[in-house]
């Protein structure tokens, strides 16, 4: 498996560390990631981890703005100064930094939620009122879809 996929919760420690699930530890193994990468989602309290390729990909998106306007300036604050290196110890573990709490709200538990090519740190509470949020849209949007085909299959009489 190439892809980090699914969730779990893990407690952390007295020293504030917590186990990296072993299925994300060995798409980090194969990928061949000598560190993470974890940056502050914009829009939702969780932070996106994932190697340097997820720093790749927003250093592309930089390089197509004009890089005399704000934005291009905003995403390279964002991308460069608003994320933090994760450094897995010889048991898998990586430490809860007082950036990801404050941040995400992890206080005794992490929410590790896989997202294809990179993963997501939540605290449990906010993950589970999260995926019921998004659940209800796809819900919403696919009872609209069936609604609006239904309606395309009605004959005119």
């Amino acid at each position: 498996m190439d892809r980090f996929l699914s969730n779990t919760v893990s407690r952390i420690d007295a020293k504030g560390r917590v186990s990296v699930p072993a299925h994300f530890r060995a798409v980090v193994q194969k990928r061949g990631y000598s560190e993470l990468y974890a940056l502050r989602c914009l829009d939702l309290p969780a932070m996106d981890v994932g190697g340097l390729d997820l720093l790749d990909r927003y250093e592309q998106r930089i390089a197509l703005e004009d890089p005399f306007l704000q934005t291009a300036d905003d995403m390279s604050f964002f991308c460069h100064g608003d994320g933090t290196f994760l450094k897995l110890d010889q048991d898998g573990r990586i430490t809860m930094s007082d950036f990801i709490r404050e941040h995400t709200g992890i206080s005794a538990e992490v929410a590790f939620v896989g997202r294809g090519n990179f993963f997501q740190i939540w605290e449990p509470g906010r993950l589970a009122a999260y995926g019921a949020q998004a659940r209800a849209r796809l819900l919403q949007l696919r009872q609209g879809t069936k609604a609006h085909e239904a309606k395309a299959g009605e004959r005119p009489e």
